[in-house]
């Protein structure tokens, strides 16, 4: 979601407080459709029929200077974070869901998905920039200090919400034991600070750019994650679950394809198809993801087979008051053999589609290329 907010500021030829050259690049409909050339991205991968999203994200990283997962060590090996890790310890053994958040910041299964950070520095780099002082460009990355620095904030917004979520909803009933309680309790003051000592020092950052429409764009993405939070249904635990089909069928045939068909949707080609990837994973036959885990009761697969089967919902039903009451393997089993799943493929193409329209913008450079090595790959996941 942050990349999409300043996708649309970089086509528009402005990052931080400097001014960008984008060059429209004459090209061929069939260009677009592979965005090809001498080092286009899809000749890259003329022999490999299933590239690979690790091995594109990797060599992206070598483009922009250093892996994007370094973006958040200057903040994360700060004094403040490290009184936070010692205090974490304390939750080893307790089954408080912030535990599972830093383990997924550190690792999220077989495909680096964390990739945001990556994106804005990607997209500074295509666009490229003139006019500026030597002191102020990262030559190693070919991107501005201001521009690596909206990556950083990108990075850092997106790991205080997700600490953020691990807040638990503790209510009457919820625990008998005092010391389980006490661990709750503890873990929840882990979280709020944690996350809200991140997002203030986004907010310095930012301040520090001087540059009032980033400022905007940022804090609108800041805002939509929160509000994010609060729209819908949900159990005790503030878990997502859909409403009634005829709103679900609403969700899933009109808000989807009008963001798809609308303007605004080219801010957000990459963050949206990436996430009907993840949306994905659970149902694919070769993913990882193990049979009654718990996913998102509100992916595009699940909301797409509901607008099919309205029969579904009362499976999803069960887990009203708790999403762990659902019946994951049943649900998995159905949706996978549905036509959701088919449908959130074919919007993952649309988007990755209108991804290499939009790189059309920009002369080709190792960064494009990259870029678009990365939207291949997206359609193999």
């Amino acid at each position: 979601m942050l990349s999409s907010k300043i996708s649309k500021y970089f086509l528009r030829g402005s990052v931080g407080a400097r001014t960008l050259t984008v060059r429209p690049v004459g090209v061929s409909s069939a260009l677009l459709h592979t965005d090809c050339g001498r080092h286009g991205a899809v000749s890259q991968h003329a022999h490999n029929p299933k590239p690979d999203w690790n091995k594109a994200v990797s060599e992206a990283e070598k483009i922009v200077g250093y892996p994007t997962s370094f973006l958040s060590l200057r903040w994360l090996l700060s004094d403040e974070i490290a009184n936070v890790a010692l205090h974490l310890r304390k939750l080893v053994g307790s089954n408080h869901p912030l535990l599972k958040t830093a383990k997924g910041l550190l690792y999220n299964g077989k495909n680096n998905m964390q990739a945001w950070g990556l994106i804005v520095l990607l997209l500074s780099k295509a666009a490229g920039h003139h006019n500026v002082n030597e002191m102020e460009e990262d030559k190693a990355a070919g991107v501005l200090y201001s521009q690596r620095a909206l990556a950083e904030v990108t990075e850092m917004i997106r790991t205080s919400h997700l600490v953020h979520k691990g807040l638990v909803n503790i209510h009457p009933g919820l625990v008998q034991e005092g010391a389980v309680l006490s661990d709750m309790t503890f873990g929840n003051k882990i979280a709020l600070l944690s996350g809200d000592y991140l997002l203030s020092n986004c907010c310095v950052e930012l301040a520090a750019l001087r540059n009032q429409e980033i400022t905007e764009l940022m804090s609108s993405a800041v805002r939509d994650l929160t509000e994010s939070e609060f729209v819908g249904q949900r159990d005790q635990q503030n878990h997502p679950i859909p409403s009634h089909p005829s709103e679900c069928s609403a969700i899933a045939g009109k808000v989807l394809r009008r963001n798809f068909e609308t303007g605004w949707t080219q801010q957000g080609i990459f963050k949206r198809g990436i996430q009907a990837c993840l949306d994905m994973e659970p149902f694919m036959p070769s993913a990882q993801h193990s049979s009654g885990v718990g996913f998102s009761l509100v992916s595009a697969p699940v909301l797409f087979h509901l607008e099919y089967d309205s029969s579904l919902y009362s499976l999803i039903q069960v887990g009203a008051e708790n999403v762990n009451d659902v019946d994951y393997a049943k649900i998995q089993s159905i949706v996978s053999k549905g036509p959701g799943l088919a449908m959130t493929k074919r919007l993952r193409q649309e988007h990755s589609q209108k991804a290499m329209e939009v790189l059309a913008a920009f002369e080709q450079n190792d960064a494009r290329t990259a870029l678009s090595n990365i939207i291949v790959a997206m359609g193999e996941l």
